[in-house]
């Protein structure tokens, strides 16, 4: 599951917000208690954007290795409510912290996660000029999941931002080659190229509405599935 950064601020816009982010763990424990192995790639929007500052006049590798340090916390604050809710967890970050996190290392998160914790990876890649996206799809192919489950604040795939066109058109399913074709930007296109590279369908949703996280895991009909497993 790859959960934005931004939308762990709720309607303050920046940082977390301790209602939202419990809300949040209790759903994930919903799901983690039905058997489910789950791991978690989590951004840092809420604190900095790495493309943003940069856009700003700010160093970009600079830029976005703060962004990778602000998913830490994320991902700190993510364990902390996990927990409260009785599901062990574990943080794996890209970028060696040895006194808050592990660092990331592929087979100990598929073991955690076949003891039934819920592995956590923060910073990234570890790498300047990648999003948590391409993350996101990295750590799916490595320890072989079924599916990225992208938790956002749109409710699906749409033609055009419909924030700014009232014409949009959402998607209940489209093809990698449709999504890269027509350059939808619901994430970055070398993570959809990489989900489609390992046969990796996208599951996008919006996390803000109660329940959608156990319907995207049940198959149910909610937001869009971008892919299936060799499309």
């Amino acid at each position: 599951m790859k959960l934005s950064g931004e939308g762990l601020a709720g309607e303050d816009g920046f940082g977390i917000h301790p209602g939202l982010i419990a809300d949040i763990a209790a759903q994930v424990g919903e799901v983690h208690a039905l058997g489910t192995e789950i791991c978690i790639v989590i951004g840092g929007g809420n604190i900095i954007r790495g493309m943003t500052a940069a856009s700003q006049g700010m160093d970009r590798a600079q830029a976005d290795y703060m962004g990778m340090l602000a998913s830490v916390i994320n991902a700190m604050a993510l364990q902390d409510a996990l927990e409260k809710h009785g599901v062990s967890t574990r943080v794996q970050t890209a970028i060696e912290i040895a006194q808050v996190a592990e660092p990331y290392i592929r087979r100990r998160a598929m073991r955690h996660m076949e003891k039934g914790r819920i592995v956590i990876f923060a910073a990234g890649t570890g790498n300047p000029y990648f999003t948590t996206d391409t993350a996101a799809a990295l750590r799916a192919a490595e320890v072989h999941a079924e599916v990225v489950m992208k938790a956002t604040q749109v409710d699906g795939v749409y033609s055009a931002d419909p924030h700014k066109d009232p014409m949009a058109v959402r998607y209940e399913e489209l093809s990698f080659a449709e999504a890269l074709q027509r350059d939808l930007r619901f994430m970055d296109q070398t993570a959809i190229a990489l989900c489609r590279e390992n046969d990796l369908p996208i599951h996008l949703f919006d996390m803000s509405v109660r329940g959608n996280i156990m319907k995207a895991v049940r198959g149910e009909r909610v937001g869009t599935i971008v892919g299936r497993p060799r499309d």
